[in-house]
């Protein structure tokens, strides 16, 4: 696995963009992410549509190779950490989890984050609600068109159209614009929207090697 990076300056901020699918705030320690949507396999398996746990372990795979390159203090999701509530992939994740017992846990609850006081109390979160405020940033996970702060949120899994000759390329990005920092879902177990997207945006497309700005 190779890790591109691009730094980026928001607010007199720099944020280190990854071709892996997450984001890296050294001011804060924080490997930021979005989308996990953990336990969406075994959701699906559950409904009798046979499916590889390979896909998330890849994904925790990828989580721990971040965690060592970056070596972060703070692990903050923005939002579908779960996807279908209290599973085997629950499990797996606090087992994975349990190799990083000083890393703090952040979660900004998301659309499939139906989360009991049973269930925070196993996912051992250090931090949890709607939105997080820090600096000149919020942290949510859909983009709130009355809220006057810059956000950083994820939701729409977004995605980018590359056009040639030959045949048209859907790669994960990132995007940029005047109020929005957008994130690409983590999980490579989903969709990529390449319609719902922030306006006037730069776009910051990867794949498994290098990361470009178009």
């Amino acid at each position: 696995m190779k890790i591109a990076t691009k730094n980026i300056n928001i607010k007199n901020e720099v944020f280190t963009l990854t071709n892996q699918r997450a984001l890296f705030w050294k001011k804060e320690k924080a490997l930021i992410l979005s989308d996990l949507h953990i336990g969406k396999t075994a959701h699906f398996r559950k409904n009798g549509i046979a499916l590889s746990d390979q896909v998330f372990e890849n994904d925790l795979q990828r989580l721990s190779v971040l965690i060592e390159y970056f070596k972060p203090e703070k692990f903050l999701v923005v939002g579908d950490l779960l996807h279908a509530g209290d599973n085997s992939g629950v499990d797996k994740f606090c087992e994975w989890k349990n190799q990083f017992p000083n890393l703090e846990f952040h979660l900004i609850e998301g659309n499939h984050d139906r989360i009991s006081k049973k269930l925070e109390a196993k996912l051992c979160l250090n931090f949890r609600d709607e939105f997080l405020e820090i600096d000149e940033f919020i942290f949510v996970h859909d983009f709130q068109k009355k809220n006057e702060k810059f956000q950083i949120t994820g939701h729409i899994h977004p995605g980018f159209v590359i056009n040639s000759s030959v045949k048209n390329i859907k790669l994960p990005c990132f995007v940029v614009s005047e109020s929005q920092l957008l994130l690409p879902a983590f999980s490579e177990f989903t969709g990529l929207d390449t319609k719902n997207l922030p306006k006037k945006g730069r776009f910051y497309v990867f794949t498994d090697a290098e990361i470009y700005e178009i």
